[in-house]
């Protein structure tokens, strides 16, 4: 049996290989880690063009029909997650290319959620880098308790983001299209209209699945509603909020802060505004950068590629 190529991709952190047991598929295939990003579409046709299996962290580099369709030794798509809305599945299947996926975990997220709001509400960048060059105090945080914290949609993430508000003494708000009062209530929110969790929410944190409908959800519009005061939170993907809307509202310092891990284009162009404005936290997508769900999704797919290459 001729032995099957399999492309590792984006791995950051150069840890694929140490992250999972290989030893299953390694009398049968030959892996390949590319530790890099490739933007250009010729490019990275041209790096995949060898290989039989292609494994991708979650979105980081999409795979639509005009790279599918380029690549005839394609056989197989091992992606992380239940589910990865940059692969073109419709065009995956008519090539006949197998998607294997995996399990995951959504507690880091929640994590850095959290880590997020609390470094903006307490200034700890500021304060940090104060330290480093040899400065003390700069900056009055702001205490959350007994303050407004929203979260635009109440499912898995937001559920948990929700109930820790709580326990920090949070009054707890929230909306999505087909958020009910009583499933507000079970994740200790008030179920309240769009308009009102803007204009109401002094941490403001993003928990929705990216869609057509959900695509630029925050713009300038809803920016506006805003409090002066309010600090915008968003570890679930960029083009939930009008990037442009936001930079605009975060130099007119229309609102106080954004903690960001998730942009329109990643990796952040070099030289963009988000990198370089001093109202922002910014983190370079890493909610699910943790060992548990690395160790999961790394296993589980080279469990799904051993299945595959069994059926061969």
């Amino acid at each position: 049996m001729t032995r099957v190529q399999v492309a590792v991709l984006d791995d950051y952190q150069n840890v694929a290989l140490e992250m999972a047991d290989w030893s299953a598929i390694a009398d049968r295939a030959d892996v390949t880690v590319f530790s890099d990003h490739i933007f250009d579409p010729d490019a990275l046709v041209a790096r995949l063009a060898p290989f039989d299996i292609i494994f991708v962290m979650r979105e980081r580099t999409p795979l639509p029909r005009s790279i599918i369709e380029r690549l005839p030794n394609l056989k197989m798509i091992a992606s992380t997650g239940p589910f990865n809305a940059s692969i073109d599945m419709a065009a995956a299947e008519e090539h006949g290319i197998h998607l294997g996926t995996t399990g995951g975990t959504v507690a880091s997220t929640v994590e850095l959620t959290w880590a997020l709001i609390l470094a903006g509400a307490r200034n700890l960048v500021s304060e940090s880098l104060s330290i480093r060059d040899g400065g003390w105090q700069v900056s009055v945080g702001r205490e959350l308790s007994g303050r407004v914290l929203g979260v635009l949609g109440l499912g898995r993430i937001g559920a948990r983001v929700a109930r820790i508000g709580e326990a920090f003494g949070m009054q707890v708000i929230a909306w999505s299209q087909n958020l009910t009062p009583e499933a507000a209530a079970e994740a200790g929110a008030t179920r309240v209209d769009k308009e009102e969790l803007f204009a109401g929410s002094d941490v403001l944190t993003v928990h929705m699945k990216l869609s057509e409908r959900s695509t630029g959800l925050i713009g300038a519009a809803e920016l506006a509603l805003m409090k002066p005061t309010a600090l915008l939170v968003n570890t679930s993907r960029g083009p939930l909020v009008d990037e442009a809307a936001l930079v605009a509202a975060l130099e007119a310092k229309s609102i106080r802060a954004a903690a960001l891990d998730v942009f329109d284009t990643e990796p952040l162009p070099a030289g963009h505004p988000l990198r370089t404005l001093d109202n922002v936290i910014a983190t370079p997508h890493i909610g699910y950068v943790a060992d548990r769900p690395y160790r999961i999704f790394f296993s589980d797919a080279v469990a799904a590629i051993a299945e595959w290459l069994d059926r061969q």
